[in-house]
This record gives structure tokens, C-alpha cells and sequence, in this order.
């Protein structure tokens, strides 16, 4: 009767598996873009999940044992430490492993290509801009899609405090 301490597969096998199960999924979400990495809608929730689960075979070779598990999980801990670390010290590696901000609204106008290519929609714009107290795209000075997926809205002087007034005369 096999033990949870006892691997089917040598150690060193779940080791380059995961590794490869690793760069593969980084290389995935790196290639699906910064909105993938920000806030998920559910369908690309689902899609995360469904890759964990399908990936869990690859890495640890058809090993259920508790120890093949924690040999995967330290794994990816390491390699993930591993590669930020390097991608930190070598500026050609960092900039495949991060990615640049990218500017979505420059003075008031909309910069369709960058969101176009960074796949953001107007909808998706146009809530971070009126989180920001900010009513028109055109009132301001600079939104910007971050590297974290979220999107940074910078208000023309004097409009966001303007809307925060107006809003909270309505709550009264």
C-alpha cells in the first residue's frame, strides 16, 4: 500500500515538469495581455481555472502522493522567485517577463490603437474614468492602462473634485 510520502516518479521529474508547465502558462497569460492579469471577468476566470486543472497531470506525472504535491508546489515557488529575480537583474529579460504601461487617453482624446491592441473597451474605460469623478473622456489629462491590468485615470485640472461636489450634493 503506497504511502503519501511515496512518489511514483522520481523527485526530479516533478521538478522539470513543473518547471515546463510554468513557463508555458507565464508564456500563455504574458501573450493574452495586461487586461487577462488585471480584473477578471468570469469567463476569464473559468478559463485560469480550467488550465490549473488540466495542467496538474503534466506537472506532477501522475503522482497523488502528498509529497509529489509539495515537491510542485515549492517548485513553483522557487521558479517564480527565480525568474523575477533575473528578469529584475537583466534588462532584456525583463522586459519579455514585464510589460510597459500603455497610454489609452492622451489630453482628452482616445488613443484607439493602444486600445485596440491592449483589448480595453470603451465600456471598460469609461467606468474607470467616472470612478475617478471624472464625467467625459475629454476632461482628461491622461488614462493609463498598468502593467497590474488596472487602468490609472489623471483628471484635467479641476474636473475630479469637481464631480466628488456634485455627487455628494445628490446623496443630501
Amino acid at each position: 500500500m503506497p504511502s503519501m510520502f511515496t512518489l511514483s516518479v522520481p523527485w526530479w521529474e516533478i521538478v522539470m515538469r513543473t518547471i515546463v508547465v510554468y513557463v508555458v502558462v507565464f508564456a500563455l497569460l504574458r501573450v493574452s495581455g495586461k487586461r487577462e492579469l488585471g480584473q477578471m471577468t468570469p469567463f476569464e476566470l473559468v478559463v485560469l481555472l480550467v488550465i490549473a486543472n488540466a495542467v496538474q497531470n503534466a506537472m506532477n506525472g501522475g503522482d497523488n502522493s502528498l509529497l509529489g504535491g509539495l515537491i510542485a508546489a515549492v517548485t513553483l515557488v522557487l521558479t517564480n522567485m527565480l525568474f523575477q529575480r533575473v528578469a529584475h537583474r537583466v534588462p532584456f529579460l525583463e522586459r519579455i517577463f514585464s510589460s510597459e504601461p500603455t497610454l489609452l487617453v492622451d489630453d482628452g482624446k482616445i488613443i484607439q490603437h493602444h486600445m485596440d491592441r491592449e483589448d480595453v473597451s470603451m465600456d471598460e474605460l469609461e467606468m474607470a474614468i467616472r470612478e475617478k469623478g471624472v464625467e467625459k473622456v475629454s476632461e482628461v489629462k491622461a488614462a493609463i492602462l498598468e502593467i497590474n491590468g488596472d487602468i490609472s485615470v489623471i483628471p484635467k485640472e479641476g474636473f475630479g473634485t469637481r464631480r466628488r461636489r456634485h455627487l455628494r450634493q445628490l446623496k443630501h
